[in-house]
C-alpha cells in the first residue's frame, strides 16, 4: 500500500467511483459465468462499505436490486451534518455512562495543559502516563486519548460496552486519586497494564488508504467547538486541510465532489424521487450516526435504528449474548430484504409470462 499511494498514476484509481465500477465488472461476471443472470443481488456494507453500497444502489440499480448500508454516512460532507456531530454523540455517550466520568474527562485537558506548562512539566506527563518515548508537546498524549475514548465510544458493544469500562476504570480510581490518576486508570481498565505505554500513530494499510482517500475526495469536515463537547476545540479548517494533503500528496481536496457525484444535499426530496430498496441502518451510539440517514424517505428507502447500537453491529456475527433489540433489528432488516426479493422473483415471472 506505501508504495503504490507512492505512485500518482496508481493511487488515482483509489476512489470511490473506481471502486463500485470494479464491483460491478466483477458481479457481471460471476453471474455469466455461474449462468445466473437473472439472481438477484443484494449489495451490504458497513461505514465506508456502507455508503459504497448505498451508492452502487443508485450508480447500479441494473445490477444490484437492493443494498444494506450498516452506518453509512453519506450525510457527513460538504456541511451537510454539523462540524461537531460525532464529537458530541462520543461525549453524549461519556455522559450518559457516567457524569462524574464525563467531568473528569473534560477537565483533564487543561490539567495536561498546565502541568505541560511547568517546568519538566513534558518529562513528568511522560513518567505518570508511563509513555515508551519522551514526550517533546502534548498532541500525541491528547491525540492518543481522543482516539481512546472515540473508539470506545463507536464501537460500545455488548457484552463489555467500552464506554462503561473506561469510566468504571475512571471513576474507580483509589481514593484521593487527582485528575490525571482518574485517566490513568481509565487507560488501563480499557487497554490493560504495559510495561510501558506506545502512543505511536501506527500506520496500517486501511489508514494510509483512507488518508489519501480523505484528500483526494472523502473531505468529511469532523471538528468540534469551544465548548459543544467534553473535548478540546479543534475546529475543521478547510484551508489548512487543503494545505496538508497538498503538502503530503500534491493535490488539492474536492470537499463538494461526493454531494456532486452521489447527492447529500436535500436527501429526502432527492432519493424520494427516484431510489429504492436502500436500507440505511444505523446505531444511535456511534458517532457517525450523526452523518447517516436516521428516517425513512419513501416505503422502499428505509431507515433503522437501534438507540443502544453501535458501528456496523448489525452486521457483526451474531453471538449468543446478542440483546433482543439487536436480534430483533437484524430479523427486520431480513424481512425487508424478503420483501424485496419475493418482489423481483413475482415481477420477473410475470414479465417472462
Amino acid at each position: 500500500m506505501e508504495e503504490a499511494m507512492k505512485n500518482e498514476s496508481s493511487r488515482a484509481y483509489f476512489n470511490s467511483a473506481q471502486a463500485i465500477a470494479d464491483y460491478a465488472a466483477v458481479l457481471l461476471h460471476i453471474k455469466k459465468n455461474l449462468s445466473a443472470e437473472n439472481s438477484p443481488i443484494i449489495v451490504i456494507g458497513g461505514s465506508y462499505g456502507g455508503m459504497l453500497a448505498s451508492w452502487f444502489r443508485l450508480k447500479y440499480p441494473h445490477i444490484a436490486m437492493g443494498a444494506l448500508a450498516s452506518s453509512a454516512p453519506i450525510l457527513y460532507f460538504d456541511d451537510v451534518t454539523p462540524q461537531n456531530g460525532y464529537y458530541s454523540i462520543v461525549t453524549k455517550d461519556f455522559k450518559e455512562a457516567s457524569e462524574s466520568c464525563y467531568e473528569t474527562i473534560k477537565k483533564s485537558w487543561w490539567e495536561i495543559d498546565e502541568i505541560a506548562s511547568k517546568p519538566n512539566g513534558l518529562s513528568i506527563l511522560t513518567n505518570r502516563f508511563n509513555i515508551c518515548t519522551p514526550l517533546t508537546n502534548t498532541s500525541k498524549l491528547k491525540d492518543f486519548l481522543d482516539t481512546m475514548y472515540s473508539q470506545a465510544a463507536q464501537y460500545n458493544r455488548p457484552p463489555n460496552y467500552p464506554v462503561s469500562v473506561v469510566c468504571k476504570g475512571i471513576d474507580g480510581a483509589p481514593k484521593g486519586s487527582d485528575i490525571i490518576d482518574k485517566i490513568i486508570s481509565g487507560i488501563v481498565a480499557y487497554g490493560g497494564n504495559t510495561s510501558c505505554r506506545d502512543i505511536r500513530d501506527y500506520q496500517s494499510q486501511i489508514t494510509i488508504g483512507w488518508a489519501w482517500q480523505t484528500c483526494s475526495e472523502m473531505v468529511m469536515p469532523i471538528g468540534r467547538g469551544s465548548n459543544d463537547t467534553m473535548f478540546q476545540a479543534a475546529p475543521f479548517n478547510l484551508t489548512n486541510f487543503i494545505d496538508d494533503c497538498t503538502k503530503r500528496y500534491g493535490i488539492s481536496p474536492r470537499p463538494h465532489w461526493v454531494t456532486t457525484y452521489y447527492g447529500g444535499q436535500d436527501i429526502k426530496l432527492v432519493l424520494n424521487k427516484f431510489a429504492s430498496n436502500i436500507i440505511f441502518s444505523n446505531g444511535l451510539r456511534d458517532p457517525y450516526s450523526s452523518g447517516g440517514v436516521l428516517k425513512h424517505i419513501s416505503p422502499s428507502v428505509l431507515a433503522i435504528s437501534t438507540i443502544n447500537g453501535s458501528h456496523c453491529l448489525d452486521i457483526a456475527p451474531a453471538r449468543e449474548t446478542d440483546p433482543k433489540w439487536l436480534v430483533l433489528q437484524r430479523k427486520i432488516e431480513v424481512d425487508i430484504i424478503k420483501r424485496w426479493l419475493k418482489k423481483y422473483y413475482a415481477d420477473l415471472f410475470a414479465f417472462k409470462h
